[in-house]
């Protein structure tokens, strides 16, 4: 697990709901027991602070960083879908992106990372849809300077016109293999999780760090556009199940790393 990574998921799981910040020594201790050295720490922190993730603040614990405004609304959005055991409304039109692409690669690339993060599946090399609209999806075109056209549209070909563009934009078998190995790979590890506090956040930052995975994958389409069975949803009651069983462990580990003063 990155250093990166591993400060999204902590402060999204955790302190998100505590107030967005905390300080350095406590998101060491933290980290710690993920395998993350203070060194890695500090260089993930620094980065997110020159990306807009983080910025710095005092804390009774001493130097520490808070979530930015763009972090906290882009962490809610990311808790929204990976809390999703209920179904998805949808009304049946599609959010239809036709987008001007950059010429550099790298510029490329970033785009369709963050396109496909947001849900939107790639139609072809300009066009990108999604069932239901992106809140960021504007800020982030803007941002990066990328021109683009928006629709809200339905498709004439009912309902079986729309699995067939779906199948265009996801390979839904691959994302449903992709569940059904998750389930199989965290279903020893969840099983053995010894009884205390770090071992229980431990194992449910892992649960969480893959899980989170899926919102790069995963379109999270309504039913009616998916297989039936759908493996995502059986590993979202797994999920939700082993989430909530290590969430008060977890939660008095993050509460003692806070509480702690650096010595």
């Amino acid at each position: 697990m990155q250093a990166r990574s591993a400060l999204f998921d902590l402060y999204g799981d955790h302190l998100r709901k505590r107030g967005g910040i905390a300080p350095v020594s406590a998101l060491i201790r933290m980290l710690a027991p993920l395998g993350i050295a203070a060194p890695a720490v500090r260089t993930a922190v620094s980065r997110m602070v020159r990306q807009g993730w983080l910025a710095p603040a005092r804390t009774t614990g001493g130097p520490g960083y808070r979530l930015t405004a763009r972090a906290v609304l882009r962490l809610e959005d990311a808790a929204a879908r990976i809390y999703r055991t209920g179904n998805l409304s949808w009304d049946g039109h599609f959010d239809l992106l036709v987008v001007t692409n950059p010429t550099g690669r790298a510029e490329r690339d970033r785009l369709a990372a963050n396109l496909t993060f947001l849900g939107y599946g790639r139609l072809d090399g300009s066009a990108w849809v999604a069932a239901r609209p992106a809140g960021e999806a504007d800020e982030m075109l803007n941002e990066a300077g990328v021109r683009f056209e928006r629709f809200s549209a339905a498709h004439t070909g009912g309902a079986a016109g729309a699995r067939v563009m779906v199948g265009r934009a996801w390979d839904l078998a691959a994302i449903g293999a992709e569940y059904a190995t998750f389930v199989e790979r965290l279903t020893p590890v969840l099983r053995s999780v010894p009884e205390d506090d770090q071992a229980a956040f431990r194992a449910r930052s892992q649960l969480v760090h893959e899980w989170r995975g899926f919102l790069f994958r995963d379109p999270q389409l309504p039913p009616s556009l998916l297989p039936d069975p759908w493996p995502g949803q059986a590993a979202a009651i797994f999920f939700d199940r082993h989430a909530t069983r290590l969430r008060p462990a977890a939660d008095r580990f993050v509460d003692q790393c806070l509480a702690d003063k650096e010595t």
